[in-house]
């Protein structure tokens, strides 16, 4: 049980912003992510738009930020981000052995079997980020040779921005049930 109650999504009041909100998601449902968030239109507002542009506008490859999502849902043992990205991972051209990896994303930053160095340089950047906050020069200087600045910058902001959704889903306790 969420500790807060679900926004009804059905308010008169909100059936612009619920609207723009399902035309974001492929499915057009509203996630219990969406309702809770809905308690603060200008905060759902907000939301809705900087993940519309990490989910859809970005230049650093999506199986790349699908991956780093699942390492942070890993890393903050938030469940319902997990149930979100690992199929989005899949969808991505992830494999079902990396996904399981991501148990010890220690040792997934290192598994040359597994990780390309592209993938390997983001594990070690979101590893970073999600435990120390300040990351390594030496790690930030070979993912901006991989990557290059605007990438490099990408993927920065979507380790962050999804350090933010874990630690907001978790703290909430809003579970993976939707509409």
């Amino acid at each position: 049980m969420p500790n807060i109650a679900y926004r009804n999504t059905e308010d008169p009041e909100l059936a612009e912003l619920v609207a723009t909100i399902r035309a974001r998601r492929s499915s057009g449902k509203l996630l219990n992510l969406d309702r809770m968030l809905l308690h603060s239109p200008a905060f759902a507002r907000g939301w809705n738009a900087m993940f519309a542009a990490i989910r859809n506008q970005l230049q650093v490859p999506r199986h790349i930020n699908e991956l780093a999502i699942c390492a942070v849902a890993r890393l903050n043992n938030a469940d319902y981000e997990w149930l979100q990205h690992a199929p989005e991972f899949l969808a991505a051209k992830g494999t079902q052995a990396q996904l399981d990896a991501l148990d010890d994303v220690t040792s997934a930053c290192y598994d040359t079997t597994l990780f390309d160095d592209h993938e390997r340089a983001a594990l070690r950047l979101t590893l970073d980020m999600t435990r120390q906050v300040a990351v390594r020069p030496e790690i930030i200087e070979r993912a901006r040779v991989l990557f290059g600045e605007q990438q490099l910058v990408e993927l920065m902001g979507t380790i962050a921005g999804y350090n933010m959704v874990s630690r907001f889903l978790v703290v909430l306790g809003i579970d993976a049930a939707g509409e």
